[in-house]
């Protein structure tokens, strides 16, 4: 599944074989990197040219790991298992056939064209309708297949070939040329982890995808764990105990806290990779349980790197959005189902199955620092900026809101009573009395477009989105 959210590059096959295998060989590059900073915390990218000038990987290492990304491709898979799959494949290569005759036929355009696509179309229909699941929902995955690219035969041109259950073994790119190669590299492990007689773990079973996935959370266990830790702690703090969370190498910077971090990551391992356990472990901890009101610690330690207090933190969008419609009470906790459009009026689902279009991401997350798709993002930006202002003022969703909200205060009876429910629901207090006193004059009238303005200005508020 991760792989197969990997973005591809255009391949114009018009072109020779040696300006595609460049570009082939950047998707692989792309993977190795996501792969590499994401669960090692390593730059493997660096080393696709040279050996690492920084860290302990070999241009070696580089095209033993990227024979794994070389032997697969990227693939629609089923949400169901292989025995339900089979009919319903078959089907579909049945109505695929039959969707391409019907479009020979309109090409050809016989006399009898309109009896032939009504037979056609009801025998599509019919397939559909007597398969079981047929509309069953695909996700991105991949498939094993080793990739070649050849000269066009006959032609001129480039063919990308897959091998069907097959994996590849890469030589070395001189300097990161694929048209310039040296010795192949059988598939393995990073050099630096032996397992064996000094030698790193082989990758032998078909692509290497599980092999690789057993060596990162057991050769490489102490560097991984520590990785998934430090972005665990970023998440709740705002800032990790590696500053770098990609890169936690001498590339990177050095931990505030490095004895914590490995206490964290050894006892995270011990305690069988749960996140569940390391969440509460954070959560449950003094350090973690601070008010952000230490004005000593704010004077002696501006950035805050020895923990003495709380860091304030904005809402990721997501969490801000969620908390919208939860305040409104429109928000639908369903879980699993396909994405949806977040523009869209009726999507009132967790902003976690919304749709992401990598190259066009959707404005109302862009807008408010949701991490660019098309790359690997260590940490999120952190921006205050005129565009999130006049969302916030006239924005479509937060006005739906905001009149959602208003609707269920309207429900209860007395404007006092009124604002004091929207305090404790929005901000968990109640009314400070110039804040009561303000609210009860600017509702006098009690109409439903005060009470929309209103609601608006609670949920735009600063206190609604920031956490002390």
């Amino acid at each position: 599944g991760f792989l197969g959210l990997s973005p591809t590059y255009w391949k114009e096959l018009q072109l020779p074989p040696e300006i595609i295998k460049t570009t082939v060989a950047d998707e692989w590059e792309e993977r190795m990197d996501a792969v590499g900073r994401t669960f090692l915390g390593l730059t493997l990218g660096c080393a696709r040219c040279h050996d690492h000038k920084f860290e302990p990987v070999t241009q070696a290492d580089y095209y033993a790991i990227a024979g794994v990304f070389a032997s697969v491709r990227i693939a629609d898979r089923p949400t169901m298992k292989a025995e339900l799959w089979a009919p319903i494949a078959k089907a579909r290569a049945k109505v695929t056939a039959l969707e391409k005759q019907l479009a020979e036929l309109k090409k050809k355009k016989p006399k009898d064209v309109k009896a032939q696509s009504a037979k056609l179309t009801m025998q599509i229909a019919v397939i559909k309708k007597i398969t079981p699941h047929y509309n069953v929902p695909m996700v991105s995955g991949v498939a094993e297949a080793a990739l070649f690219v050849n000269p066009a035969k006959g032609k001129h041109g480039t063919t990308l070939d897959y091998t069907v259950g097959k994996a590849r073994d890469l030589a070395i790119h001189k300097r990161g040329n694929p048209n310039t190669t040296g010795a192949v590299v059988p598939r393995r492990f990073l050099g630096v982890f032996p397992v064996k007689a000094g030698k790193p773990r082989r990758f032998e079973r078909g692509s290497g995808r599980l092999d690789l996935a057993e060596a990162m959370v057991e050769e490489a266990a102490p560097l991984a764990a520590r990785v998934i830790v430090n972005r665990v702690w970023q998440h709740h703090f705002g800032r990790g105990l590696c500053p770098t969370p990609s890169e936690l190498g001498h590339s990177g910077e050095a931990p505030t806290h490095p004895v914590l971090l490995n206490d964290l990551g050894a006892r995270f391992v011990k305690n069988g990779w749960s996140l569940k356990w390391l969440h509460r472990e954070i959560l449950q901890s003094a350090t973690w349980q601070q008010s952000i009101q230490n004005p000593a610690a704010q004077k002696t330690d501006p950035a805050n790197e020895h923990l003495a207090r709380m860091n304030r933190r904005r809402l990721d969008v997501e969490a801000w959005r969620d908390a919208m419609l939860h305040a409104s009470g429109q928000l639908d906790t369903s879980i699993g189902g396909e994405p949806q459009d977040l523009d869209a009026k009726d999507n009132r689902r967790r902003t976690l199955y919304g749709a992401i279009h990598r190259r066009e991401p959707n404005q109302f997350l862009r807008i408010h620092d949701f991490p660019d798709p098309t790359a690997h993002a260590p940490t999120r930006p952190q921006t205050i900026t005129p565009l999130q202002q006049l969302f916030t003022l006239n924005g479509r969703f937060i006005h739906r809101q905001a009149e959602a909200l208003a609707a269920s205060l309207m429900k209860q009876k007395g404007t006092e009573t009124r604002i004091i429910a929207a305090h404790q629901k929005l901000f968990q207090r109640s009314p400070r009395k110039a804040e009561l006193n303000i609210a009860i004059a600017f509702l006098a009238e009690n109409d439903v477009a005060a009470w929309s303005q209103y609601a608006h200005a609670l949920l735009a508020g600063n206190e609604f989105q920031f956490i002390d």
